[in-house]
C-alpha cells in the first residue's frame, strides 16, 4: 500500500515524465513512515522499472517512467470500475414543485416506453457518489422518449435510465432542456417513492441502475 501511495504522491509533485528534486525526509514525513522505509520502498520501485532515481548529494531527482504511469492509470480505471457498478448513492432532496406538471404530460409515453403508470411526481436526489448523474451514467444505454407538441407547446426529448430502490422499479429522468445540476437525479416511479420507502428530505438512499 505504501508503494502505491509512495508512487501517487510522486505523481502529483509533478514527476511523470521528468525528474524533480526531493529528499527521502519529505516523502517519509508526506506517506507517515521512517527514511529508510521509504527508501527501501524507492529501491522495489525502481527494480520494477516505476521509477528511475538520480542522487545528487542529499537531493534524490525521482521521475515517475511511463510503466510507472501506466500502472497508475490501470489502477485508476480498476478502482473505478469496483466503485461504481451502476450504484447511485445520493441524499433525497426537495424539488421545485414541478416534477408532476411534467410527468402527467409524459404519462403516456412512459407507459410506452418503459412500461408502467408514473406517480405524478418526481423523487429528487442530490448526487453523493459518483460525481455527477452522468458520470453514474455514462456506460448506460437510455431509453429515448420522444418529444411532442402539445397545445402549441414542445416538450423535448427525454433519456430514462431503469433504477432500482430498495426493490421498486423506476426510472432517472434526464430532459433535453433540463433546468436541474448535474449533481440532482429526478426518478420517476410507479408509486410516490417518498410515502412507498417512508423518505424525507436528507436521507441516504442508495439508487442501482438497471441494465
Amino acid at each position: 500500500m505504501k508503494k502505491i501511495i509512495l508512487l501517487v504522491s510522486l505523481a502529483k509533485r509533478g514527476a511523470v515524465g521528468k525528474k524533480i528534486p526531493i529528499t527521502v525526509r519529505e516523502l517519509a514525513s508526506e506517506i507517515k513512515t521512517s527514511p529508510q522505509t521509504v527508501l527501501r520502498i524507492l529501491r522495489e520501485m525502481e527494480k520494477e522499472g516505476f521509477i528511475e532515481r538520480k542522487i545528487t548529494g542529499r537531493r534524490t531527482f525521482i521521475e515517475v517512467t511511463p510503466r510507472g504511469a501506466s500502472f497508475l492509470k490501470s489502477l485508476c480505471d480498476e478502482i473505478s470500475r469496483a466503485l461504481s457498478r451502476g450504484v447511485i448513492i445520493g441524499e433525497v432532496v426537495s424539488g421545485l414543485g414541478e416534477g408532476a406538471y411534467y410527468v402527467k404530460q409524459y404519462a403516456p409515453l412512459i407507459r410506452e416506453y418503459l412500461g408502467f403508470e408514473p406517480f405524478p411526481g418526481t423523487l429528487n436526489v442530490r448526487i453523493l457518489f459518483p460525481k455527477t448523474v452522468f458520470d453514474a451514467l455514462c456506460n448506460v444505454r437510455p431509453v429515448l422518449i420522444p418529444g411532442f407538441t402539445k397545445e402549441g407547446r414542445t416538450f423535448g426529448d427525454v433519456k430514462a435510465y431503469r433504477v432500482r430502490i430498495d426493490g421498486v422499479e423506476g426510472a432517472i429522468v434526464i430532459p433535453s432542456r433540463t433546468i436541474h445540476p448535474p449533481k440532482i437525479a429526478e426518478i420517476i416511479a410507479p408509486v410516490k417513492l417518498r410515502e412507498k420507502l417512508k423518505l424525507k428530505d436528507g436521507d441516504r438512499i442508495r439508487v442501482e441502475v438497471v441494465e
